[in-house]
């Protein structure tokens, strides 16, 4: 359902609230460089900073701004299940293609607690989801089995996965299905998550490199996989830098170096890429050729 490459969009800030004429004119750049979807608020796009009404004012925009140019996975996680499910409904309501919901966080439910979770959100909404698996930011693993049981439901269509576990591709593949949509969450293990049966990557890096992770995912599946690794060489190291710090500060710090005007507010407890963080995203930015020296 889902390939290539995603941006988990980074959300605008300008004197404390949302900038929707940057945000607008972002997505815009996204799909003019070969996005094949986008992902708002997400964890890249501090949605754990957002209002309810701030969340889908930002989903809402880009909704309307993608206007079915390209698919929109909107972020509806939470950990109080009534309130994701309040999540979906929204997220459905305003025309959204699919949502992307991570297991309880927090509260740290056994396998069969996040199972009844996901269990009863396809039970009161049929939006298509994602499960986003990232117990680096959750301290909540979906378990493969787990995987397995959600699967016999025809909404759950897909996996991002941030585990870091390589193993994962193929476990989930044998049993989940061939047709199960497998993708990346780290940008750094992409190429061998495609190598593994992977369709896509839901980026970071994408925010900044768009055209470049587009082109990348586009070598590999026309299959010409030294154009796809000489790519990964050249993004390697900003895919490192969009982690020097907490993220999404070093994306929205690169962002202001390469697009003229983009606010780099982040929302409390998010602050500022410290001067190192900052060295290695100029340094990444030059060795991608997206900054001049």
């Amino acid at each position: 359902m889902f390939s290539g490459s995603i941006p988990a969009l980074v959300t605008p800030f300008r004197d404390g609230s949302f900038d929707e004429a940057t945000y607008r004119s972002f997505i815009d750049w996204q799909i003019a460089e070969g996005s094949s979807a986008l992902v708002p608020c997400g964890t890249t796009g501090e949605a754990a900073t957002l209002s309810f009404e701030e969340h889908f004012e930002v989903v809402g925009a880009c909704v309307d701004q993608a206007s079915g140019r390209v698919p929109v996975i909107a972020g509806c996680g939470s950990n109080d299940t009534q309130i994701a499910i309040k999540n979906m409904h929204k997220a459905q309501e305003l025309g959204v293609t699919a949502g992307l919901v991570v297991p309880p966080y927090y509260n740290k439910p056994n396998q069969e607690g996040i199972y009844r979770h996901f269990e009863a959100i396809i039970s009161a909404c049929d939006l298509p989801i994602l499960l986003y698996n990232v117990p680096s930011r959750t301290a909540s693993d979906i378990s493969v089995d787990t995987m397995a049981r959600l699967r016999k439901f025809p909404s759950i269509v897909g996996a991002k996965d941030a585990t870091a576990d390589m193993d994962r591709v193929s476990a989930q593949r044998a049993a989940c299905g061939a047709d199960f949509c497998q993708l990346s969450g780290n940008d750094y293990l992409t190429l061998g998550y495609l190598a593994m049966g992977g369709t896509g990557c839901i980026s970071v890096t994408a925010n900044v490199a768009p055209r470049l992770c587009a082109e990348f995912q586009a070598a590999w599946s026309r299959g010409d996989a030294d154009e796809a690794l000489k790519i990964n060489d050249t993004l390697h190291p900003l895919h490192g830098a969009m982690f020097a710090d907490a993220s999404p500060g070093p994306a929205k710090y690169a962002l202001t170096k390469i697009r003229s005007g983009f606010p780099g507010e982040l929302r409390l407890p998010m602050t500022w890429p410290s001067e190192s963080a900052q060295a290695a995203v100029d340094s990444a930015l030059t060795h991608a050729g997206l900054l001049e020296d």
